[in-house]
């Protein structure tokens, strides 16, 4: 499957007599609120960036310098607007083209109306679900989206927690539609994410930084060679 944010599924196989080729996990670096962090995760492999437009965080990016970090960017690169605890669909998808990204990734506890698809029509809908106790991997099959991001559950915190969950769920949760992991992920544990999960794409934000919304050199190169290694251990 093509989600428009990259590549065809880790999952998904193109398979004949001699071969059989596995897509690699791809990663999305998110909370980018700087140019040299965008270039630098764009450079390292990047494939899509994530712009945090929910006011109360520490990773908050008004719309308008997203969109001038945006307009720096290579071809391919996937942009993803980041929301939480939206209702008004309209405001969201304003926001949004003001940016100038892609995709809308939208987190609880309240979201747009089931209706929203309109408004959203021409982005890739990532919708986030927090990994609550008594949480139901089935409970994904009632959700419409492109793209499920698996984050842990905070009561205070919309995303950006740094903690992780048991990855088990998320496992499971791929029989429901294409996942993101995230959740508390650094250099030290995505290796082991992936091999448990294999899920299509990664999600980091805290795992990489020197402070909410600053990207530490040293350990985006480490997430990304822990990601490479991963792979190639396979």
């Amino acid at each position: 499957m093509d989600l428009g944010i990259g590549i065809v599924s880790r999952t998904s196989q193109i398979q004949n007599p001699k071969s059989k080729i596995v897509m690699p996990t791809r990663v999305k670096i998110c909370g980018v609120t700087r140019p040299d962090d965008a270039r630098l995760a764009v450079e390292l492999g990047a494939a899509a960036l994530g712009f945090n437009f929910y006011p109360p965080s520490p990773r908050y990016i008004a719309p308008g310098a997203a969109a001038a970090i945006i307009r720096e960017l290579p071809p391919l690169v996937t942009t993803v607007g980041v929301f939480a605890d939206e209702t008004d669909a309209a405001r969201v998808a304003g926001v949004a083209r003001e940016a100038g990204v892609t995709a809308i990734q939208v987190h609880g506890p309240r979201f747009p109306a089931a209706g929203a698809q309109e408004e959203f029509r021409g982005f890739r809908l990532i919708r986030a679900v927090a990994m609550r106790d008594g949480f139901k991997p089935e409970e994904l099959g009632t959700l419409k989206a492109e793209a499920f991001l698996l984050d842990a559950y905070d009561p205070n915190l919309r995303g950006g927690t740094g903690k992780t969950f048991d990855w088990d769920l998320a496992r499971e949760a791929k029989r429901y539609g294409t996942i993101i992991l995230a959740g508390g992920l650094t250099p030290e544990n995505v290796g082991e994410a992936i091999r448990q999960v294999r899920p299509f794409a990664v999600d980091v934000a805290s795992g990489v930084e020197s402070a909410p919304g600053v990207k530490d050199p040293v350990k985006l190169e480490a997430f990304f060679r822990a990601v490479h290694e991963a792979e190639c251990n396979d």
